[in-house]
């Protein structure tokens, strides 16, 4: 990663909704290891908007207490310094006074610091809230340049993005009115993960497979996102979106793109958005008479017994839909997306199948099936796994399954999924983002389904059941 701790330009993040969960686990620790390991300009300020109560110094303390319970060989001036940049900006999404507090308090920094820093807007809060903040942040003439008139701003919107395909729509047409689309970074962390990263470069880097890489060769793809937990306090926000919403509209369909996009030439943010935009818009729509067939949903017994969730709620832990594009490269064949929480493993992967071979140098009753797969392992284990054949030592004519795998030593330092985007959004590289369009098409595929599948039957399945492969 580029160092950028002598970059010229000081910078402001505004951190909405930084008391919430994302950005106690996440968003504070990434901010700290870009610190810590110089990849944060040298002049940098974090300003924390919260609905609480709290002056600097009470977000001093919260920083500082997220950061006692890492473990890191940081010095105690480290800490101390990293701590010294939060301010807070105490308010209401909604009214125009607290982004007047919030304007004021972004001058008072600057005139501290003595310059103009750039500023940096992210949005960890309910995507219902979005608008509101945008609206308050043009009234407030904060969606522009910086307070000043000199220099960029840039707003960052967590996922997911909408509900279905209008309100994407409608939240796209808003932010395109108010900001242009190189201030705009839709964030799907699973993007800056290294591991989903070297799908790319396993594909276009190397010829060895590329030129089996389509229908005649590829006989299905497998995409997983299991999780054996459950709603670990999510239950409130987790119960109005689901399964589907919440990982399958971004996660899945980000990594569908990665494994099944051309070629775009160059690692460059056009380039590679256009590409991953272009596959997901060439996705089959399931409508309603192929929904049965195509798609299935469940709920794990005690969903309805967890925190916040309505007793008598029909919402998805669980779904499984097989999709297909409609392109030259992928005509035919089925990629079966599927995601569970309460499952009995946690795992990430994807997982390439190739096709028998018609004849193979076997005996038929050998008991095997001479089948290829490459896995892409994104977690826990990051790497890659190709299984192929060789023969059994002996007299007879028996194959043995054997593996060629990658995985990443334990001992490298590896960015983390969110220290990999929040470095990204101050440099201005939108490649690891979603655009427009990208949002746009995941949600026209998405939306049939949700619209229709009210009527498939809810399979309840058992804590720590594991779906058949």
């Amino acid at each position: 990663m580029k160092n950028t701790q002598n970059s010229r330009s000081p910078i402001t993040i505004i951190l909405f909704g930084i008391t919430g969960d994302l950005a106690r686990r996440k968003l504070i620790p990434a901010l700290w290891n870009l610190f810590i390991s110089g990849n944060l300009p040298e002049i940098f300020s974090i300003v924390g908007f919260v609905r609480k109560k709290w002056s600097d110094k009470d977000l001093k303390n919260y920083a500082a207490d997220i950061l006692s319970q890492k473990n890191t060989e940081a010095s105690p001036q480290d800490k101390e310094k990293f701590v010294g940049n939060f301010f807070c900006v105490s308010g209401s999404f909604d009214q125009e006074e607290s982004y007047k507090a919030l304007s004021d308090k972004l001058l008072e920094i600057d005139k501290n610091i003595g310059a103009q820093s750039e500023k940096l807007f992210h949005l960890s809060v309910p995507p219902e809230i979005y608008e509101t903040i945008f609206d308050q942040m043009r009234k407030a003439g904060l969606s522009g340049a910086p307070v000043g008139g000199k220099g960029w701003t840039r707003v960052l919107v967590e996922k997911p993005f909408g509900s279905d395909r209008y309100t994407a729509e409608k939240l796209n047409q808003k932010i395109g009115a108010i900001f242009k689309e190189d201030q705009v970074f839709r964030i799907d962390h699973y993007m800056g993960k290294e591991s989903v990263q070297n799908i790319l470069a396993f594909r276009f880097s190397n010829s060895l497979l590329e030129h089996l890489w389509n229908n005649q060769f590829i006989e299905k793809v497998n995409i997983r996102l299991w999780e054996n937990l459950g709603m670990e306090g999510r239950g409130a926000f987790y119960d109005n979106i689901g399964a589907l919403r919440d990982v399958g509209q971004n996660h899945i369909l980000q990594m569908l793109a990665f494994v099944a996009m051309e070629d775009p030439g160059i690692f460059e943010a056009e380039a590679m958005r256009r590409s991953r935009a272009k596959v997901l818009s060439e996705l089959h729509l399931i409508g309603k008479k192929e929904i049965e067939k195509f798609v299935k949903r469940g709920q794990y017994e005690g969903y309805l017994e967890e925190s916040s969730v309505r007793p008598n709620s029909k919402t998805e832990t669980y779904f499984r839909a097989e999709a297909y594009i409609e392109n030259k490269r992928w005509k035919g064949v089925p990629f079966y997306l599927e995601s569970g929480k309460g499952l009995g493993k946690s795992a990430v992967e994807i997982e390439v199948v190739f096709r028998k071979k018609d004849s193979f140098l076997c005996p038929p009753d050998a008991g095997h099936i001479s089948q290829n797969t490459i896995v892409f392992r994104i977690q826990p284990d990051e790497g890659i796994v190709i299984s192929f054949w060789t023969k059994h030592p002996g007299f007879e004519m028996k194959l043995d399954r054997k593996t060629l795998s990658f995985s990443r030593e334990k001992s490298e330092k590896v960015p983390g999924a969110y220290e990999r985007v929040i470095f990204d959004y101050i440099a201005g590289d939108q490649t690891l983002f979603a655009s427009a369009e990208e949002v746009a098409a995941s949600w026209k595929f998405i939306t049939p389904i949700i619209e229709n599948w009210d009527g498939l039957p809810l399979l309840k399945y058992e804590r720590g059941w594991i779906p058949k492969k």
